[in-house]
């Protein structure tokens, strides 16, 4: 998918928010969520002391700017909450934005954390075999990434039969779910250990700051205020530790 695509990315309209409520800004759960503290501290964003309580049941917090409060999701779903106007604003992954592609969002940063890849792999006991996948004209892959995998093999000639998965995805060639899987790969060491190899990538993904379109047509100012905040944030460097030692 080229950039363009994933900069421009427009369901219904969602009605216009009040401008006297807080932007909601969705994060995501897991290492992306660790990954982008640094940053959401860069640009002045301070969730309360419950956003960090693992044992909080909360999932909206106030934050030190009366004017956004953070909302903490699925990665998968941080797309959904912004395209369908629930958030003005999140930080998703680009390989969400692929697989959803809603024309209501737009992607203006890319934020540069999250790094890792779309692969395709499958057992190294198969790789050479005269009946590569390469060369077929049908294959069935697991994935979670359905529209994606559809879209990477059409375009090669290739009809993939989807196993849909959420997790495990490794075990689905050893079982013989499926052929290969397309997966996201930061380290591969679990494709090792399972044994698995990758075969080929297909985009390198990293995170973006993503808007809602009809909210920044509506709010241009707050959400445009926003996304400044971040560019600044990305522009200034990492606090580093400092030297105490005598």
């Amino acid at each position: 998918m080229s950039e363009n695509a994933l900069t421009a990315l427009s369901p219904a309209q969602p009605p216009a928010p009040e401008t006297d409520s807080p932007l909601i800004l969705a994060l995501p759960k897991g290492r992306i969520l660790k990954a982008a503290a640094p940053l959401l501290h860069r640009a002045g964003i301070v969730p309360g002391p419950d956003f960090n309580d693992e044992k909080s049941r909360l999932l909206r917090f106030e934050t030190n700017d009366p004017g956004i409060d953070v909302v903490r999701v699925r990665s998968f779903d941080v797309a959904t909450f912004v395209a369908f106007g629930g958030a003005q604003v999140g930080i998703c992954g680009a390989d969400v934005l692929m697989e959803f592609d809603y024309p209501e969002i737009y992607a203006p940063l890319d934020l540069g954390i999250g790094g890792c890849r779309i692969s395709i792999a499958q057992p190294r006991d198969r790789s050479g075999q005269e009946d590569n996948p390469n060369r077929l004209s049908q294959v069935r892959v697991a994935t979670k990434y359905p529209s994606l995998t559809r879209r990477h093999f059409a375009a090669r000639g290739i009809n993939a039969s989807i196993v849909h998965l959420h997790g495990a995805m490794e075990l689905a060639p050893v079982l013989d779910l499926s052929h290969l899987i397309v997966d996201l790969v930061d380290t591969g060491s679990t494709l090792r250990a399972n044994g698995l190899e990758e075969t080929d990538v297909i985009a390198h993904v990293t995170s973006r700051l993503i808007v809602n379109r009809t909210a920044l047509k509506t709010q241009p100012e707050r959400i445009t205020a926003l996304i400044n905040r971040f560019r600044t944030a990305l522009a200034s460097p990492p606090a580093q530790a400092k030297d105490h030692t005598a």
